[in-house]
């Protein structure tokens, strides 16, 4: 392990949409915790009135990713990025743990966001069905919550790794969206739209625990260093 190495674990987005420069980026493992829609979404991929979902990383079991490898000039400012993407809410909480490099056989410390389960837009264990309801209605300053479903299930795909519980979701929202797209609005899948449309037209299928302003204690992560 180098310590003066700077590391970034990606799941979702980050996977297909990282927005900083990197020196490498590697398949990697973290261990402890699970890949899941279990985020509300109020900014993003959705609003209060109507709140999408995320991937959050839980705890339980472990999540291959993607590890960026970071310049040391440029962690600050990526920092400062990651915060006003990542930490609207202040739902996720940052830490620094192992992760493994698959190709290269060993452990660094990376930069990783782990959903923090006493916030408020902490979503917990939803079943299939109401995920794939609240995906599909979904749309927020990013873009329409399938496109971003369907991208993240794209890019596990191109990685060769298959995650039965996303895919059952992406299934039942509808494999006609499943399309290459580019993840934000001005790009999305205009069937992707469509269906968001559709669905925006029914009532709430599930009474999310938003969308009331998340405790105050969460909102200094907005500013907070990743010590």
């Amino acid at each position: 392990m180098k310590p003066s190495e700077h590391w970034i674990f990606a799941y979702g987005s980050l996977m297909w949409r990282p927005g900083f420069r990197y020196a490498e980026a590697q398949r990697s493992t973290l261990t402890g915790y699970r890949r899941c829609f279990s985020v509300y979404s109020v900014h993003h991929r959705g609003t209060r009135a109507r709140p999408g979902l995320v991937l959050g990383l839980d705890r339980g079991g472990a999540c291959t990713g993607v590890a960026f490898r970071i310049h040391a000039e440029d962690a600050a400012e990526i920092e400062g990025y990651l915060r006003a993407r990542e930490q609207v809410e202040g739902v996720y909480r940052a830490v620094h743990a192992p992760v493994e490099l698959v190709e290269e056989r060993r452990e660094v410390f990376a930069l990783a966001f782990i959903v923090e389960r006493s916030h408020v837009n902490y979503a917990g264990r939803l079943s299939i069905p109401e995920q794939a309801r609240i995906i599909a209605a979904a749309r927020g300053i990013s873009g329409v919550n399938a496109d971003y479903l369907f991208n993240t299930l794209g890019h596990l795909r191109e990685m060769g790794l298959r995650e039965r519980e996303l895919e059952r979701i992406g299934a039942l929202v509808g494999p006609f969206v499943a399309r290459p797209g580019q993840g934000d609005d001005a790009h999305a899948r205009p069937s992707a739209k469509a269906l968001q449309r559709a669905m925006a037209m029914r009532p709430q299928p599930v009474p999310p625990r938003p969308p009331k302003e998340p405790s105050r204690r969460f909102l200094f992560r907005r500013q907070d260093r990743f010590g």
